[in-house]
Parts: structure tokens; sequence; C-alpha cells
């Protein structure tokens, strides 16, 4: 028989799969759940117990997490993306480690396919076919959900037709959760105008008041929360989270351009996410040179853009996150931030490498590293060649 790879989340589409695939097209399925920090212990196990229930030849579990901050994460902290000024890239990130998991086991497992559940109207369709395509060139990609048009209800009726009980009630909003962030879809996301009630978000306001948090960075990755520190910045995300998403931060609409050319709309909370690139970003701003936030800036954006559009394989990835690393050396140092229901205030930093030392002088205030002279200087040689360029061209319009 014919092995088969399937990406499998246990949810109706990669049940409808594993079933097509074998009982209609005759594979031996080998289905592979990539956790990327949104599940725990017994939800990986109902998910495995879900697929061999199913029928499938094998089923591996592997925890992507460290790989996914290590290879992807890192380099969004370092380069303070925020899609669109506003995402953290929660969902399209993951979707990466995912992909790369789903095609390097294929490989080990000499299939002959690998398959997914994407529909044809999202952009992980683009990023799981390319990272098969490339990683296990040869390999048939098969795509039922997309390929047929299946709507939900097609799904359920065929699973009843083969004998497997699945709950036809549809869950109000679709969530996705990983380490990232986790994403919200509802009737509220698919116009332009609404936006998600209370009792939608996965997470519920149980805290008031407010409530300080000290960021510890290290070369730029978080390495500590309140002094505590941690052996992997994995474990203070979670930390961050737990203490952040009570208060409801992080919680946004995104609106973006899809691969495949179409807007989008989708709800997310990503509390520790977007504390610790804000936190970040403020800690760069004081150790930073202006020309190395502004060239940062620029590669970030084409990165956290390219990545979204599922180009992670592509080799400028690798040069633009050697140039994050090396701008990160001297981002060391603790951030302040106070949390309140649903927003938050950062108060400052402290850092040993902060540039805006006052024995150097105080904006606005004085200066001691330079004297009147010295800054009469400056301007008249700063000022020079636009002086000469509006001089000349005063002459010429006058006829001189």
């Amino acid at each position: 028989m014919k092995k088969v790879v399937l990406a499998f989340s246990g949810g109706l589409d990669t049940s409808y799969c594993a079933i097509y695939l074998s009982k209609d097209l005759g594979y031996e399925v080998h289905t592979l759940t990539v956790n990327t920090g949104g599940f725990n212990t017994e939800e990986l196990k109902e998910i495995e117990q879900r697929a061999y229930s199913l029928g499938v030849a094998s089923h591996k579990t592997v925890d992507e997490t460290k790989n996914y901050y290590n290879k992807v994460i890192k380099y969004l902290v370092f380069g303070n993306v925020l899609k669109n000024g506003t995402y953290p890239l929660s969902v399209s990130a993951e979707r990466m480690s995912q992909a790369l998991a789903a095609a390097n086991y294929a490989k080990e497992l000499n299939a002959d396919a690998v398959a997914h559940g994407s529909t044809g109207a999202g952009n992980d369709q683009v990023r799981f076919d390319m990272i098969i395509q490339i990683l296990h060139p040869g390999a048939e990609i098969i795509t039922p959900i997309r390929d047929m048009k299946l709507s939900r209800e097609a799904e359920i009726d065929y699973l009843k037709s083969k004998g497997v009980a699945f709950n036809s009630e549809k869950a109000k909003y679709s969530i996705n959760k990983g380490i990232w962030g986790t994403s919200v879809g509802g009737r509220e996301t698919l116009n332009s105008l609404g936006q998600l009630p209370e009792e939608a978000w996965p997470t519920q306001v149980s805290k008031s008041g407010s409530e300080e948090v000290k960021l510890g960075f290290n070369n730029g990755e978080l390495d500590s929360v309140n002094g505590q520190r941690f052996s992997h910045p994995v474990d203070a995300i979670h930390h961050l989270q737990t203490i952040a998403g009570p208060y409801g931060i992080g919680r946004d609409i995104h609106v973006g351009d899809t691969i495949i050319g179409i807007k989008g709309r989708v709800g997310f909370e990503a509390a520790a996410p977007l504390l610790i690139i804000k936190a970040h970003h403020a800690l760069e701003k004081h150790v930073l040179t202006k020309w190395q936030l502004s060239w940062k800036d620029q590669l970030a954006q084409f990165y956290g853009n390219w990545l979204h559009e599922g180009q992670y394989l592509d080799p400028i990835m690798r040069d633009m996150e050697a140039f994050l690393t090396s701008s990160q050396q001297n981002v060391t140092g603790e951030v302040s931030i106070t949390l309140y229901p649903y927003r938050y205030q950062l108060n400052g930093i402290e850092s040993k490498y902060d540039l805006m030392s006052a024995k150097f002088g105080k904006y606005g205030e004085m200066n001691l590293g330079w004297t009147a002279d010295d800054v009469k200087g400056f301007t008249k040689i700063f000022g020079n060649q636009v002086a000469i360029y509006h001089q000349v061209n005063q002459e010429a319009d006058s006829g001189k």
C-alpha cells in the first residue's frame, strides 16, 4: 500500500481526510499532530485516540514548541513584527512550523504522499503545499476538502456513511491556539464591520485593578518575568500569558491581505506576544542607534510579510535573521509595564547599555559633551548642500 502522512488536528476536516484517504483511495494513513504550544497533555491524548479510532496505521505527536520559538518566534521578537501594525503572526508563523514537521516526517517514512485539510479559501493551503514541494519533491499532495469543495454537512454525512459519529453541532467560533497567540473566527469576522462579543474570547477577563510586571531581556530574548528567570523563553512566554491574559490585553481584529489576493479579518488574543514585542521595542529605542532602528524596521517588515506568505525556506530569510541577531547584542535590560483591564502602560526601562545617559546631556535642558560653538559649526556644515541648492536655484530663476 502507498503511504500518506496526514497533518492531523482531530477536527472535522482532518477526520474526513483520514477516512477518505484510507477507505476511498486505499492509502496506508500515518497521522501527525504538531504541537506548537496550543495543546495540553489531555488534548493530545484525545487527538491520538481519535486518530486510531479512524483506523490509521500509526499516529505520532511531535512537540515543536521550542523549535518554533528558536526558528521563528525569536526573529519576530527581534524584528518587533506586527503585521499591519497589529497582528503578531500568531497562526501564519505557527503553520510554517507545522508544515516543516509534516514534510520532514513524510521524508522519514518515505511516504508517497502528504495530505492536509486546508480549504481553497485561505493561506494555509499555500504554506503547506510550498513547504512540501520544496522539502519532499515528488510526493503527491492530497487535499480532499479543497479539491472537492466540501461543505461541513457533506463531510459529516460522509463520515456517518462510514460508521463514524461526529458531533454535527458547529461551534459558534473557530479557535486556533498556539504559544504565539490564539485566533478567533466567527460571523463577526466574515464582514468588514463587527466586533467579537465578550463570550467569544477564549480567555475571559477575570482580573481588575492594576499590576506591574517587569520583563527582563538578554540579547533580545525574554529570560525573566518579575525577576524570576527561566531556562528557555518558551517557559517565560507561558508564564507571562498566565499573568496578562486575564486582563484581556492583546485582543484585536486583524485585517490583512491573503496570499491568494483577497482581504480577510480574524480576531486574536495574544497578551504575552504583544507585551513582549512592545517591551522589546521600548528597550531597543534606548540601546540601539537610529540607523540600527531604521534598517531593522525595514528588514523586519519584509521578513514578517515573507514569512506570512509561506516563504520561510527562502535563503534571504536566513540572511535577515543573521542581521536581526547581530542587532541584539546590546538589547539587554528590564522593562516595566503596568497592566490594567484591556490595556497596558509602558513605564520605562533599565539597562547598562542605555544611550540616554545623563552624563552626556539631558534632552531639552543641558549638554555636557559639546559647546555652543560646536553646534554652530556643525549646523552650518550639516545644512551646507541644501543652502547651496537654494542659492543656485534662486540665482538661476532670477536670471543672473
